[in-house]
């Protein structure tokens, strides 16, 4: 078995703007893993709040293709125990799922003990911009996209919402502060919220004050993104939250994201998936986990001036199943 690893860069059609940062172009780190000729791919962005850049990533995934290059073996139950969750083991763990998929002829999907995967619908992100420049995009998105992510963090937050429910009536929307209000924030606008339809708010607080949730009076459900990663943070987030984001990144891959949906819902943790920047090969796996995810947040490749071969398309923002081809 060899392991192969290399940073790619992918153009935005425009900055990305977030409470906590402005992306002006994706970076990703993309893994192959060749056995007997057969080569499994996997792609992952990271988790930048956390330190995981490109090259921590490349830094780690080089380790591993030393330990393999020494006769070691790998396999994706060694994982949790080799490398901590975050890109590297997302982009390894994701290349053996779709090096085990086309060994044996079955699609992941299967191996996984899914059902054959359906179309999902994704929620399409307007990144921070003046509440009238968001207004405008919201109008014609609406056209198109029946579902909107709403990026907040500031004082105009209220009058970006309104500005966009004003343009698209009829879409679905859910929003994401970044970490960037208070509680009495939260509380003051959560009424207004409600009463726009919002349905989901990600992230409210900074991480580290997840206890003060326990104030929170309003009726739009919360979920958390940077507070939680993977089963570990479980019963730290039970009872301040509706909802939890899984990410293949934060995860550390498939594997445990699959585990992680099930333990979460054990716990009465309502599901969402999210992703990290990157192409549709990082997003190919996050559709099998989608499959039982109310709220899916797929949509980082629309982002990109050009995406991989293969990719989903996103018509009118829904993911159809991909082909072997690209993963899986």
């Amino acid at each position: 078995m060899r392991l192969t690893a290399r940073e790619r860069v992918h153009a935005l059609i425009e900055p990305f703007v977030i409470a906590r940062k402005t992306y002006a172009e994706a970076l990703v780190v993309e893994v192959e893993v060749e056995a007997d000729g057969v080569i499994g791919r996997g792609e992952a962005a990271g988790v930048d709040y956390r330190g995981d850049t490109p090259d921590r990533m490349l830094r780690q995934l080089r380790e591993a293709a030393e330990r393999l290059d020494r006769g070691e073996s790998l396999d994706r139950a060694d994982l949790a125990t080799r490398l901590p969750p975050g890109g590297a083991r997302n982009a390894i763990d994701c290349a053996l799922w779709d090096l085990e998929a086309k060994r044996s002829g079955t699609r992941a999907a299967a191996r996984a003990g899914l059902a054959p995967l359906r179309a999902i619908e994704t929620f399409v992100t307007l990144g921070m911009d003046t509440p009238p420049a968001m207004g405008a995009k919201a109008a014609r998105w609406a056209e198109r996209y029946g579902a909107l992510k709403v990026k907040l963090g500031d004082a105009d937050d209220m009058a970006r919402l309104e500005a966009i429910r004003s343009a698209a009536p009829r879409a679905r929307l859910i929003a994401d502060a970044n970490q960037g209000w208070t509680l009495a924030q939260l509380n003051d606008r959560a009424p207004r919220m409600a009463q726009m339809g919002v349905e989901l708010l990600e992230q409210p607080l900074p991480v580290g004050r997840d206890d003060e949730l326990f104030d929170y009076r309003g009726a739009v459900p919360l979920c958390a993104d940077e507070s939680f990663d993977d089963r570990a943070d479980l019963d730290r987030i039970v009872g301040r939250y509706a909802f939890c984001n899984i990410k293949l990144d934060k995860a550390g891959g498939l594997t445990e994201a699959l585990a992680l949906a099930k333990a979460a819902r054990e716990r009465g943790l309502r599901l969402m998936v999210g992703c990290m920047e990157g192409t549709s090969l990082g997003i190919a796996p996050a559709l099998l986990l989608a499959q039982d995810c109310e709220i899916v947040d797929l949509d980082c490749p629309m982002q990109l001036v050009r995406d991989v071969d293969g990719g989903f398309g996103y018509r009118d923002g829904w993911l159809r199943p991909n082909g072997p081809d690209l993963w899986g």
